[in-house]
């Protein structure tokens, strides 16, 4: 069923448009997850060695942990998983850009998920060639066009006072839920299957789960930001004539203005039982004018480099927040075993030194810091 939808009544004067924006504004917008069947041939001029990858990939298995292996296949770095997928491939191969399933008899032969980090910093457009360079770069050859399978769209708004409620939107979806903690709303969502959408805390999400802390940067705020996510599947994207990536391109406008009209919108609650009649919210009433400027939804000014340093400064302080709290078990765990009220900070680094120094291998100390160089460099955290 589609959505009536009733226009926003103008700004009284300038001062009040001031506001209206001051209270909702757009951070970013781009892809933040897409995924892509791609059909590549195994020719004779193939380099991929499967049985010596098989024969890597169980050496791993029997190790009995899920370790991953550093290989270099053509122009590219990898670590190898020690098992299939979900999904029927064989073999999976992962790095800072790419995590990518393949099998020598499996159609497609490839299934790639391009990295959330990449997409932000580099383009889809950047990626895919990227994808296509590594698999020539290996010997292997397109004998279809790509498919692409998921599409995420998303919209990142500064959004530091929150009112509404899941009432308050009219969505064309059977199936809606909400996620709150500590009695504060954190999530909206609406749909399943072909098209999701999800407005959630972005901020909240980063702090509890992803950790993707570069976002800070690209937003310029550190807190209040709320995200529009839209996650489309294949037959929503065939729908709209979008299977590959020069389809999502050129074709993407009309998907998207398709979404904010009549997949779901945002109302202020008015007394009348017919809610389709309620005036948009003006947080959806900028999106829907946001979308209607888009031919391109990223392009040069979403890109950003990666700050690289930031990022690992960010890491480096995470990991000392989580010591400081060892440090305090440490100094607890010291106190009920002499019968001491309290002891001082430079007591307990001093024991955490002295344990630390007892569990300590010189032997495997190197290795161990080269190992974790390589998965870090490789894009495991």
């Amino acid at each position: 069923m589609k959505t009536r939808l009733v226009s926003m009544k103008p700004c009284e004067n300038q001062s009040q448009r001031n506001r209206v924006c001051s209270m909702y504004r757009l951070l970013l917008s781009g892809f933040d997850t897409i995924e892509c069947a791609y059909y590549l041939a195994f020719g004779h001029g193939c380099l991929l060695d499967f049985e010596q990858l098989a024969a890597e990939k169980e050496a791993l298995r029997q190790l009995k942990i899920r370790k991953q292996k550093p290989i270099r296949l053509g122009s590219e770095e990898f670590l190898l998983a020690s098992h299939g997928t979900a999904s029927g491939y064989p073999f999976l191969i992962e790095n800072d850009v790419f995590s990518i399933q393949f099998g020598e008899f499996n159609k497609p032969s490839f299934f790639v998920a391009f990295r959330s980090v990449a997409l932000w910093h580099h383009g889809i457009q950047a990626l895919h060639q990227r994808f296509l360079d590594w698999a020539q770069s290996v010997g292997l050859s397109n004998y279809e066009s790509e498919r692409l399978s998921r599409v995420d769209f998303t919209f990142d708004y500064f959004l530091p006072n929150l009112d509404f409620d899941e009432d308050s939107f009219v969505s064309a979806a059977c199936k809606d839920n909400q996620h709150r903690k500590n009695r504060k709303i954190q999530t909206f969502s609406f749909g399943e299957g072909e098209i999701k959408l999800r407005i959630y805390n972005k901020c909240d999400e980063i702090t509890e789960k992803s950790s993707k802390s570069w976002f800070f940067k690209l937003w310029g705020v550190e807190q209040d930001v709320w995200r529009i996510e839209w996650q489309v599947r294949k037959g929503s994207l065939r729908s709209c004539g979008i299977q590959t990536f020069d389809d999502l391109q050129y074709r993407q406008g009309k998907l998207l203005q398709l979404l904010v009209n009549e997949h779901t919108t945002l109302r202020i609650k008015e007394d009348d039982s017919n809610r389709s009649r309620w005036a948009l919210h003006p947080l959806w009433q900028d999106l829907i004018e946001q979308v209607a400027k888009i031919e391109i939804l990223e392009g040069p000014d979403t890109l950003n480099e990666l700050d690289m340093n930031a990022l690992l400064e960010e890491r480096k302080m995470r990991i000392a927040i989580s010591v400081y709290g060892y440090l305090k078990r440490m100094a607890a765990i010291q106190c009920l075993q002499h019968g001491k009220d309290k002891i001082s900070v430079t007591e307990a680094q001093a024991l955490l030194s002295m344990v630390v120094r007892h569990v300590h291998n010189p032997l495997s100390w190197s290795c161990d810091i080269e190992e974790r160089v390589t998965e870090m460099r490789l894009g495991k955290w």
